[in-house]
């Protein structure tokens, strides 16, 4: 029996305690997947490896993300949501286990591909998960609760990771999320409802959203966009470190006040998305774009490159929180393909842009990823200005 809320069968109370589960278990998996981000420069030296090639750790739970995220729906359509959230929990669980003990660099990326399925499976799900889980006018506060686990763990992950790393090592700060990922099982085990899939005939096909001219162009901003962004954020430390000149103390300094800007962009850029989705769609990625050259140009100034830092976080912990207002308008009649397609975008941005930012970095210097950056986002800013005056076409 499907106990949700277009049933009329749940209580409020386990809903919302369900819904907790799924963003404690997203804050897990935002912060395991971007914590190499603060922890580049041991994990190469431990593992005997270039610090471009480790970035690649993030591009492998990426590809692995993309994949899951584009075939999970018809792969499962036959199965309890239940039981498939809980599968990528578990997976979760075992990343972190594995990650913490590799011996090299091959059982490095074994952990990270594992965490990739995890990322993509459950990030493409989470939306059409929530609503079933709360009633109709409810949605936007559960999607906000599982932005706030995201929100929440893009702001500790990489200072954390930083701190604990020059205390108990890069090992010690991975293994710390696996009783986490432990919590976050459990908890969804015992507060989720049963979800039986609705329509076992649909095939889960994303592709065949492209084909309309509004999505096609919102998922090319949003390509361009998170592009952009891990062409430079993945090699943000190293930057830091030889360029700026900063301690560990103040990287992870750094770090917390990005995360935290992060946090008031979030709330505030929020409050604006009902009656300006397009305007600050459009906005982000172009003062993205100008700090990013920023950066170039002022690397060597401390003062100067925290401040830029702190508006990047600002700006870029937004962004999502953006596309997925649009993402809820544009495909409101395919929530669950919908989501899939955008992880995919999302996560082959992250892929190509950390892999790419990578060869540069190794190839002619910290400046390359920056500059890579910079044109990459402003390109989203465009995209987006394209989907915009598209809707307005259409709404006429």
């Amino acid at each position: 029996m499907d106990t949700t809320f277009d049933e009329g069968l749940l209580k409020p109370q386990a809903a919302w305690g369900a819904v907790l589960s799924m963003a404690l278990c997203v804050a897990v998996l935002i912060a395991s997947e971007f914590m190499p981000v603060s922890l580049l420069t041991p994990i190469a030296a431990d593992l005997g490896i270039s610090e471009g090639r480790i970035g690649q750790a993030i591009s492998i739970s990426g590809i692995f993300a993309v994949v899951t995220s584009l075939f999970i729906a018809g792969l499962t359509r036959r199965l309890d949501r239940k039981l498939v959230l809980t599968s990528f929990s578990l997976l979760l669980v075992a990343s972190g286990l594995i990650v913490t003990f590799a011996p090299n660099f091959v059982v490095l990326m074994i952990g990270r591909a594992l965490l990739g399925i995890a990322i993509g499976g459950f990030w493409s799900m989470s939306t059409s998960i929530v609503m079933r889980l709360v009633p109709e006018d409810a949605v936007p506060k559960g999607l906000a609760m599982i932005n706030a686990g995201n929100a929440i763990a893009a702001t500790i992950s990489a200072p954390l990771g930083s701190l604990l790393g020059d205390y108990v090592g890069w090992r010690g700060a991975f293994f710390l999320v696996v009783p986490l990922a432990l919590l976050a099982l459990v908890w969804q085990w015992i507060g989720m409802p049963s979800l039986p899939p609705r329509d076992r005939k649909r095939s889960g096909n994303v592709f065949k959203l492209l084909l309309r001219r509004q999505v096609a162009l919102g998922m090319t901003a949003i390509f361009l966009l998170f592009m952009g962004q891990f062409a430079l954020f993945t090699y943000l430390r190293p930057f830091l470190e030889s360029v700026t000149g900063v301690g560990v103390s103040a990287l992870s300094a750094i770090l917390l006040l990005m995360g935290l800007a992060g946090v008031a962009g979030t709330w505030a850029i929020g409050q604006l998305l009902g009656t300006r989705l397009y305007s600050i769609v459009i906005a982000i990625p172009l003062v993205m774009a100008l700090i990013a050259a920023a950066l170039v140009v002022l690397g060597s100034e401390p003062v100067a490159v925290a401040i830029l830092l702190i508006g990047w976080g600002f700006f870029g912990t937004a962004a999502p929180v953006g596309w997925g207002t649009w993402l809820s308008r544009a495909l409101r009649d395919d929530a669950e393909a919908g989501g899939g397609l955008q992880v995919a975008v999302i996560q082959l941005a992250i892929t190509l842009g950390a892999a790419l930012g990578g060869l540069l970095f190794d190839a002619l210097g910290w400046w390359s990823p920056f500059a890579l950056g910079a044109i990459l986002l402003l390109g989203s800013g465009l995209a987006a200005a394209a989907a915009g005056i598209d809707q307005r076409k259409t709404a006429k």
